[in-house]
């Protein structure tokens, strides 16, 4: 049986937020949900220490097997795990993390957890060119650990050692409370150091598995932006490597971002600066190119997203088109065969198959048919300034540029409109409806001159 303890009381105020520290986001998911994520297949019940903004903490955290532990003075990571020790069963095993180290891989946990089965005390180890702030793991002449030095209590000699404590571990309970017990106030800052604990473990002779973690972003913690963007891009690139794997064609995959669920079939092509947000669904030999921004959304097979266009909440069909510089707002179904093309807008609309919007229109709140040509700077005029209305064109409907439909309104099957028209009432099937005043040319007229 295993359980976890993760420290996430700090009040974090090197980032100059109000925000808690540990609900800064990372690939739009904030950093202590990434380890609760990380976590909650090899335990059975989390155990997360919360201080500084605690409710808001609780409030954003969704996970059944948590118990939140309130530490009211923060006297170091010691005193914070001692917080958790009345809900510890001897006989488990805790893996102890923290809530602003939010890279860490479920893989890593499983082999720490491994390791701490048959020597019941495993800590994982990174080595860094520059270890400077970060306690120093301390080992004698076999290589084996003896003891974990912060930075502020090291000497010379031990602070040029470069493999440092990440602060992640895995021990038995029974051992984890005595030693916990054991802790005193032995250092600069007058705290209780959880790392002591290995010392201690070492009179006992108890044999401390290491685990040198290979991959240094994975064990970084977040104290400033600065560290939070560093982070950001190493989760980025990660999951662009992931996708690679699996068969997604990246142009470059450090100006590529998923901030939320990528699916994807087969010779799919994510051009540079396209960002993914929320969870998406691309369908075989679809295109984005560069600067698209897609939320929670679906395209169809064989679909082109081109450059500078945005898409929310929206279906996209198989062989569309769409953009560039175009705009899909929520709530809009786009057929198969479509074209949606540079500066148009589509709001809450749908547009069957075969039909094309190509340039500078908007469409809102409107149904529209199969086989439609909307013209360029085509307005459907769906707001009153109180209430919205529909608009309904129906298939194989005609309309000409710069027209503007009055919402509520219907135009007919196969039915054209004149271009430059102002249309409030219905236009029936197959006839051709226009509104316009009767060109006329003044002789006489001449044009002013600049005084």
């Amino acid at each position: 049986m295993n359980t976890a303890i993760i420290l996430a009381a700090g009040q974090g105020t090197r980032m100059k937020s109000q925000t808690a520290k540990v609900l800064h986001k990372v690939g739009s998911k904030c950093l202590l949900q990434h380890v609760v994520d990380a976590t909650r297949d090899y335990v059975e019940t989390i155990n997360v220490i919360v201080g500084h903004n605690s409710q808001s903490v609780k409030a954003a955290i969704k996970e059944s097997k948590i118990n939140w532990v309130l530490q009211e003075q923060q006297l170091g990571t010691g005193h914070a795990v001692q917080q958790a020790v009345p809900l510890l069963n001897d006989d488990s095993t805790c893996l102890i993390l923290y809530g602003d180290v939010p890279l860490i891989q479920s893989v890593t946990i499983e082999k720490l957890l491994i390791k701490a089965r048959t020597s019941g005390f495993s800590l994982l180890s990174v080595v860094l060119d520059d270890p400077s702030g970060y306690g120093r793991i301390i080992r004698d002449t076999n290589g084996l650990i003896q003891s974990i030095v912060e930075q502020k209590d090291a000497s010379e000699r031990q602070q040029n050692v470069k493999e440092i404590n990440t602060g992640i571990m895995a021990i038995k309970c029974s051992l984890l409370k005595k030693y916990l017990n054991e802790l005193k106030p032995n250092n600069v800052q007058g705290e209780l150091y959880l790392t002591d604990i290995v010392e201690s473990a070492v009179k006992d002779n108890v044999n401390i598995a290491s685990f040198l973690c290979e991959n240094a972003s994975e064990v970084m913690g977040i104290n400033d932006k600065k560290q939070l963007s560093r982070a950001e891009r190493f989760y980025q690139v990660r999951q662009a490597e992931d996708f690679m794997s699996s068969g997604l064609t990246i142009m470059d995959p450090s100006r590529f971002d998923c901030r939320g669920g990528l699916t994807f079939g087969n010779d799919c092509t994510i051009d540079v600066n396209v960002v993914f947000e929320g969870d998406n669904v691309l369908g075989n030999n679809v295109l984005i190119s560069p600067n698209c921004i897609i939320k929670d959304s679906k395209i169809g097979d064989n679909t082109s997203i081109f450059p500078n266009s945005i898409i929310e909440n929206s279906i996209i069909g198989s062989s569309t088109t769409i953009g560039p510089f175009a705009r899909i707002r929520p709530d809009t179904n786009i057929g198969d065969h479509s074209k949606v093309g540079n500066f148009v807008e589509i709001k809450k609309s749908t547009i069957k198959s075969n039909s094309k919007v190509s340039h500078l229109s908007y469409v809102g709140d409107s149904k529209i048919g199969d086989d439609v040509n909307i013209g360029a700077g085509v307005i459907t005029c769906n707001y009153d300034g109180a209430n919205k209305h529909q608009t309904e064109i129906k298939d194989g409907a005609f309309i000409g540029s710069n027209s503007q439909l009055v919402a509520p309104v219907s135009i007919g099957k196969n039915a054209t409109i004149g271009a430059g028209s102002t249309i409030t009432q219905n236009a029936p099937d197959n006839k051709l409806t226009l509104s316009r005043n009767k060109q006329s040319t003044i002789d006489k007229w001449k044009r002013p001159k600049k005084k």
